[in-house]
């Protein structure tokens, strides 16, 4: 079994995705669930996770019309105003009643302050969601916001933390930008806390699709050094991997890197984690989804 627990679509006619645009000319375009289903399909990933693409409601909205429609799609990581309390407290009782709603994120890497998750008025939402016992997905740009990770998951012990693309560690960069990422990552996997999803391991010098086996091989010995595998959980990064040279060669470099696991901790990285900290019911299988999804 694999699940996807980071996967992408939007609307543009629905939301306001302000990142894209003619620099990214893979992605700048609606982005649809039936437009990867049939690779999905192919490759046996049997369920996904929609993560949030856009700090508004509307996005949101979308994804969950996205659930709606199929069966494939196990959960929703959405979005609400956690620096903005007292919005975030309704917001939180509306979309808690939907069981879809299994995580919430920001993107506070675009944000203009690089400190702005450590405000008070966020900490005050981080609480809020800690009441409703959702996970935060916390998406970086690149390993420099780590420290403000390990203050969050230090503040709030009993908050769950799932570290996006594993902080983004600077593939094909110099050694000691590697050993950086990895400190910083390893001080952060001592906060039990925190998972990590195996994800987005592109090049972080030159084109994005310039990675090499080696160096995605060596990121996840990192990680699961640091975590552990059941504290670990596969992420696609559909459509960003477009980017990366497409989702089947992004798969395949971590299946390559995982080759010598035991079934065991695969399974945790492939499935467990995700469906035990996003709470996921375990899918139907991927032949009788793919019809649904053409």
């Amino acid at each position: 079994m694999i699940i996807d627990a980071h996967l992408h679509v939007w609307d543009r006619s629905r939301a306001q995705y302000d990142w894209l645009g003619p620099d990214l000319p893979e992605v700048d375009r609606d982005i649809t669930l039936g437009e990867i289903a049939p690779e999905l399909s192919r490759l046996g990933v049997d369920g996904v996770v929609l993560v949030q693409s856009a700090d508004n409601a509307e996005d949101t909205a979308n994804m969950l019309d996205v659930a709606a429609a199929s069966p494939r799609v196990l959960g929703v990581v959405g979005w609400v105003p956690l620096e903005q309390p007292d919005a975030a407290r309704p917001m939180l009782a509306t979309v808690t009643a939907d069981r879809r709603i299994v995580g919430v994120r920001n993107l506070i890497h675009d944000r203009p302050d690089p400190d702005w998750v450590l405000r008070r008025e966020f900490g005050v939402g981080l609480s809020l969601l800690t009441e409703h016992a959702l996970p935060f997905d916390f998406v970086t740009a690149n390993p420099v916001a780590l420290s403000r990770l390990d203050h969050l998951a230090g503040e709030h012990p009993d908050q769950v933390f799932v570290l996006d693309h594993l902080a983004k560690p600077p593939l094909g960069a110099d050694e000691a930008a590697h050993r950086q990422w990895e400190q910083s990552l390893r001080r952060v996997a001592a906060r039990p806390n925190v998972v990590a999803k195996v994800s987005g391991l592109y090049a972080a010098v030159g084109p994005e699709d310039s990675w090499i086996q080696e160096d995605v091989d060596r990121a996840v010995a990192v990680a699961v050094d640091a975590f552990g595998p059941e504290r670990l959980m596969y992420g696609g990064d559909w459509p960003m991997s477009l980017r990366a040279g497409g989702y089947e060669r992004v798969l395949t470099g971590i299946r390559t890197a995982v080759r010598d696991w035991s079934a065991e901790q695969a399974e945790h990285l492939w499935w467990r984690t995700a469906a035990r900290v996003y709470g996921l019911e375990l899918p139907a299988s991927a032949d009788r989804m793919s019809a649904v999804d053409a």
